[in-house]
């Protein structure tokens, strides 16, 4: 996935907003918080997402993905896609829709009602 690819299917989610932030980075939000980030290392684009701890466990160990670096350090379950050979640009897709689904699950039900995100699935 290049920059210009994950910047579309970022603004496809509902209630997303954008903004270029620390160090011209492409920082996407659902309501005010972040769910994903496109920045880069060493040259290429870096992909950094919210995942579960079961998924955070068992990434992290893949080659080309690591813990993301502040937020992870700071107890976050965040990742960072950042070489190859990582994850295929479905999976990294998939990977970014679980977490603005993450992230709009945690807002509270007055603002995902105000930002006309539906509730979370009971499943």
């Amino acid at each position: 996935m290049d920059r210009a690819s994950f910047n579309t299917f970022c603004a496809a989610m509902p209630a997303t907003s954008h903004v270029v932030q620390w160090g011209n980075a492409d920082v996407w939000k659902v309501g005010p918080k972040v769910f994903a980030i496109c920045g880069w290392a060493d040259g290429r684009d870096a992909f950094t997402f919210k995942v579960s701890e079961i998924a955070y466990e068992v990434l992290q160990e893949q080659p080309g993905i690591r813990p993301a670096p502040y937020l992870a350090s700071r107890g976050m379950k965040w990742l960072q896609h950042y070489d190859s050979p990582g994850l295929s640009d479905a999976e990294l897709r998939r990977h970014i829709q679980i977490s603005y689904d993450l992230v709009a699950a945690g807002l509270s039900k007055k603002k995902r009602r105000d930002l006309g995100i539906p509730e979370p699935s009971q499943t």
